[in-house]
């Protein structure tokens, strides 16, 4: 049936979330992709089967079945959502031009570590780069320039974007910048915890 209708009409949507470090699928960045699609063939064709079965080992199975087709989606708009409060299109060419976060395959890893041993610090961070009185804060995604945070303020959640110092490219980049923001906040804030 999708095959059908988009022969008959190739106009679609692709939704892309990231995974979660909460229960709360509206914390978490997303992207709306619309556009048009069309059938991949010719020369590139074997490269995109080859990148697919790559990811999707089990697809041997069926991928050269003769109802089985690989399709490109050309994008025209975006628009993104970082969490709460932070959305806007993304004019096409800055999608087409852009190159995926150092970050993207260790967020995960990054999100998990510093929820689970440096919960205070999310909390010293909310209170001093963010101005809000958290009691507890949770890591819910993590880029180049920054970090999200679920925040517990007076008994309800409120998302928060807290950036960098500076950018950061790479995991020990990011440790680093985390590391120095704690210590800024500590003698802003007059805390003698350690790192």
């Amino acid at each position: 049936m999708h095959t059908q209708h988009l022969l008959a009409d190739p106009r679609a949507s692709v939704l892309v979330t990231e995974p979660t470090a909460t229960d709360d699928v509206l914390a978490a960045a997303r992207v709306t992709l619309l556009g048009s699609l069309s059938r991949v063939d010719g020369p590139e064709l074997a490269h995109v089967r080859a990148d697919y079965l790559a990811r999707h080992e089990t697809a041997r199975a069926w991928v050269d079945f003769d109802d089985f087709a690989f399709y490109r989606l050309d994008v025209n708009d975006c628009y993104f959502v970082g969490g709460f409060g932070a959305m806007g299109w993304v004019p096409a060419a800055d999608y087409r031009a852009a190159a995926p976060d150092p970050l993207a395959d260790a967020a995960r890893g990054i999100l998990a570590h510093m929820n689970e041993d440096h919960a205070d610090a999310l909390v010293l961070y909310c209170r001093v780069f963010a101005g809000v009185a958290a009691r507890t804060a949770t890591m819910t995604a993590v880029d180049r320039l920054g970090f999200q945070v679920l925040a517990e303020v007076d008994g309800s959640l409120r998302g928060l974007r807290i950036p960098f110092a500076r950018e950061v490219r790479s995991t020990g980049d990011t440790r680093a910048v985390l590391v120095e923001m704690v210590r800024d906040a500590r003698a802003r804030a007059g805390d003698a915890g350690t790192t």
